[in-house]
């Protein structure tokens, strides 16, 4: 078997979380009347259109207004309702003000779910690319912040928000993403990242990769494994970026984890490089930190073609992984 078939699960399709957002949406709504949703004119895109053909009365399009969705969002809420709000990330987080005040300041619970996240949106260009809001989102203190990595991240986050008090962020993609294996009884803990690879060694190189560079990093892991042998290297599905997981971060520093390789389809500052470094930085535990993520505005094209320009694929993502180690 190889590193791929160990990590992902052959036997699911591959899924855009935006679709499995959607699914959970309406599933949990016929469980839970106080589940609202909120879309600004994007309810095709977003996927919430699931949930408002089986509950129309607890659906509203507020038009291409986030400001206005996102202050309706925190009333529904301070009334004791549930609010999913959805947009594309790049136009919700935009109204970054709206979001400080309404939401954050009030603690109002609603969960804001930004979709169509960095530059693999492909065509839209970067007027619709999603790059910034990480960094904009986690810098709340009561903000909870999620980038799922698959089907089965995005639902088990969905029903644990219904049980969280507070505002939270999930972001999600437009282009499908593989499922990845999990034992039987893996629960969902809140702030706690899943280990998709790791032999036990010590001084290990750590890929902490998320969203939607979760599928590229295996093949780059595949393809490191094969130079520098398998037990050198830890994958982590980091799918909390607020609040990150602390306690595996500092289990990896106490076996003199060499470094830190963290990828995200966001800029490289403020996002999950940005936290990971700061954590890292504040131990001082000697290990070095690798930020790959984007360093200029995102590029128009289909998204194969924008991953490669970018390198991020199996192999562009380990020839920059090699050069940097040297």
């Amino acid at each position: 078997m190889t590193i791929k078939e160990d990590i992902i699960d052959g036997s699911q399709k591959a899924k855009a979380s935006r679709l499995s957002f959607g699914e959970e949406l309406a599933e949990l709504g016929a469980k839970d009347a106080r589940i609202v949703a909120l879309d600004a004119d994007l309810s095709k895109s977003t996927r919430t259109d699931l949930f408002a053909a089986k509950f129309p009365n607890r659906f509203f399009n507020m038009g291409i207004a986030e400001a206005n969705m996102i202050g309706t969002a925190a009333g529904l809420a301070l009334s004791g309702k549930i609010p999913f709000a959805a947009s594309f990330g790049a136009f919700l987080t935009g109204r970054f003000d709206q979001i400080r005040m309404s939401i954050s300041f009030t603690g109002a619970n609603v969960r804001l779910v930004g979709t169509h996240a960095g530059v693999a949106i492909g065509e839209d260009g970067h007027s619709q690319m999603a790059l910034e809001d990480l960094a904009l989102m986690r810098t709340m203190p009561n903000m909870s912040v999620f980038q799922p990595a698959d089907d089965w991240d995005t639902r088990e986050f969905m029903r644990w928000s219904l049980t969280h008090k507070g505002p939270c962020y999930m972001r999600l993609t437009r282009q499908n993403l593989p499922a990845l294996k999990r034992k039987a009884g893996t629960t969902f803990v809140p702030g706690r990242w899943q280990t998709l690879w790791d032999r036990g060694a010590e001084g290990p190189i750590v890929l902490l990769a998320s969203g939607g560079l979760v599928g590229p990093t295996i093949d780059a892991l595949e393809i490191l494994a094969k130079e520098w042998g398998p037990e050198k290297l830890v994958l982590v599905n980091a799918n909390w970026i607020r609040p990150l997981d602390e306690f595996l971060l500092m289990e990896l520093m106490n076996r003199k984890a060499k470094a830190f390789v963290t990828l995200e389809d966001h800029y490289t500052v403020g996002g999950l490089g940005g936290a990971v470094a700061e954590f890292v930085a504040s131990r001082a535990s000697g290990a070095r930190v690798m930020r790959i993520g984007l360093e200029e505005f995102g590029q128009s094209g289909s998204p194969e073609d924008v991953y490669r320009f970018y390198g991020f694929t199996g192999n562009g993502l380990a020839d920059r992984i090699r050069s940097w180690l040297g």
